[in-house]
């Protein structure tokens, strides 16, 4: 047989299994028509409700609990903590309501985080450890902060154990120059108040290497005298 033959056989099988794969499809299509009808208008039903969810629900729901913590946040700024939680009974429903009202929205979660806040200045430690505690987020600042924020509450309750590893969490987190210095003086503050002073002149001292223009970094080298003579005077 010649090589044109070959090849021509060749094409001619190549074409018989494409018409028999077309073919088997063919068949397996007329077969299971319904099935597949069937999958595909889930598969439209799912999204149809997803985007129907997400854009008649979700984001005029967003939208609304941003227009109600408006004036919240500007009692909030002012020190109004009781107006901030539970409204002023004419225009604005109050954190606590805000919370219950717009769960699940990004708006809730921050609400959270005032709440706690506030209950904090109010003195309420329990409820303060129970909003921030409930707050999630990704800020790279807000979320440090309220991290720190829990560690305030524990140092107000007396454990300062569990203040410091919130202090210690906040600063790494943020890892800034405006936020990390802070939560570091803090914990090392903490530390001196419980005569750990290896570790505050260690705190006291990454402040000076690492954060050299802040604040905290131009008082660290008074801390870390205080943390020295202290050291001495228990030995």
């Amino acid at each position: 047989m010649s090589a044109k033959k070959t090849k021509e056989s060749r094409a001619e099988k190549g074409f018989e299994n494409i018409g028999e794969a077309l073919t088997t499809s063919e068949q397996f299509l007329e077969k299971n028509q319904r099935s597949i009808l069937i999958g595909l208008f889930i598969v439209i039903l799912a999204v149809g409700a997803y985007l129907a969810y997400h854009y008649l629900y979700k984001v005029p729901r967003n939208e609304k609990a941003q227009t109600a913590i408006f004036k919240g946040e500007r009692y909030f700024q002012e020190g109004s903590d009781s107006l901030a939680l539970f409204g002023n009974g004419n225009d604005y429903i109050g954190f606590e309501s805000i919370i219950s009202q717009y769960s699940g929205t990004k708006t809730a979660s921050l609400a959270r985080a005032y709440a706690g806040l506030s209950y904090n200045r109010m003195g309420n430690n329990e409820k303060a450890l129970e909003y921030l505690d409930k707050f999630k987020g990704k800020d790279l600042l807000i979320t440090p902060a309220i991290t720190g924020a829990v560690g305030d509450v524990y140092m107000n309750m007396g454990d300062t154990n569990k203040a410091i590893s919130h202090f210690l969490r906040a600063a790494k987190s943020a890892n800034n120059e405006m936020l990390s210095p802070i939560y570091y003086k803090k914990a090392g503050e903490a530390y001196l108040s419980i005569a750990d002073y290896d570790k505050a002149i260690d705190v006291f001292q990454q402040i000076k290497d690492n954060y050299l223009n802040s604040p905290e970094a131009q008082e660290a080298d008074k801390y870390i005298m205080q943390a020295k003579l202290l050291k001495g005077e228990s030995n």
